[in-house]
């Protein structure tokens, strides 16, 4: 883990602010380009995320520190999964937003925390200290409450609050920078976005051909990549308790995208569900202060896997 500022400057927040703004805020991208199927956005989304990706990393001269990981086994292999684990984690979201579900990825991004301190304990013998079980055993209560309202498990909030957890923790046992990480993950499955996209093209399958369509789609290079390097930025910077507070600004955004510019409907019985997640999150976050008060940082890091 890099180490990081005692507390980071006023921009070095400022660029946290933004990473987590503007990943809450990309369901209004998606919903632009709501009239293409999620598995063709995600294959331009890996694509462009990867052009990107490779542009800023021959500008920075970090193709030597690529080239170096992509050479030794297990963490290619590590990285490999975490590609598939991304690539499940942006189509579920992609889904969520072009079926008018984006309150459903919300309750997952709010949930994904408390997750990855249960993998924590699981994997890494972490102990849980009692508050935590106690937030845990919230977020159990409001996903029960969100599935008797809706009459179905909340699918797509698992999904992504799994996904992104296991993520994050191979993540940390990963000793790969983020951008590396990011440019090799992207860089493993890219091949298969093209030969998909490829496909499509032969076939006439894709959904349009004009040029205005393709540059939206291209779009999606500089809308994954720029949220990343703010957040990297901050991470760097900030404590961990700060990226901690600023990382519900993610979920935050998009549950009042759902409900007050998408208008998906939101019931009585998920506002409890929601309150239920909430007051987890708020136990959860006012027990992290305790290992800061005894000069020791949290032992989870914020999850770093964007929508």
């Amino acid at each position: 883990m890099s180490e990081r500022h005692p507390s980071g400057s006023f921009s070095d927040v400022l660029y946290g602010v933004a990473a987590y703004s503007l990943w809450g805020l990309i369901p209004l991208y998606f919903k632009v380009v709501a009239q293409v199927s999620p598995v063709e956005v995600l294959a331009h989304r890996v694509l462009w995320s990867f052009v990107v990706l490779a542009v800023l990393a021959s500008l920075l001269g970090r193709w030597g520190d690529v080239w170096k990981d992509l050479r030794n086994r297990k963490i290619v292999l590590l990285l490999g999964l975490n590609s598939l684990l991304m690539a499940a984690n942006w189509l579920t979201f992609i889904y969520s937003v072009l079926t008018d579900q984006v309150l459903q990825s919300s309750l997952g991004y709010f949930i994904g925390p408390l997750i990855i301190v249960l993998l924590g304990a699981l994997f890494l013998r972490e102990r849980l200290r009692p508050a935590q079980r106690v937030s845990l055993g919230m977020a159990v209560v409001g996903v029960l409450v969100f599935t008797v309202a809706m009459g179905a498990m909340p699918g797509i909030a698992l999904i992504l609050a799994l996904t992104g957890a296991f993520h994050g923790l191979i993540r940390k046992l990963t000793p790969v920078d983020g951008f590396v990480s990011l440019t090799i993950e992207t860089l493993l499955i890219v091949p298969l976005s093209v030969v998909f996209l490829s496909y499509l093209a032969v076939t006439a399958k894709n959904s349009g051909n004009s040029a205005a369509l393709l540059g939206l789609l291209m779009l999606s290079g500089p809308v994954t990549t720029v949220p990343f390097l703010c957040f990297g930025r901050a991470v760097r910077r900030l404590r961990l308790s700060t990226m901690g507070f600023l990382q519900y600004l993610l979920p935050s955004l998009q549950f009042l995208l759902a409900v007050a510019v998408f208008h998906e409907s939101f019931s009585t019985a998920q506002l409890v569900s929601f309150a239920c997640i909430w007051t987890a999150i708020g136990i959860y976050t006012v027990d992290s202060y305790r290992p800061i008060r005894q000069g020791q940082l949290p032992p989870i890091e914020p999850l770093a896997i964007d929508p």
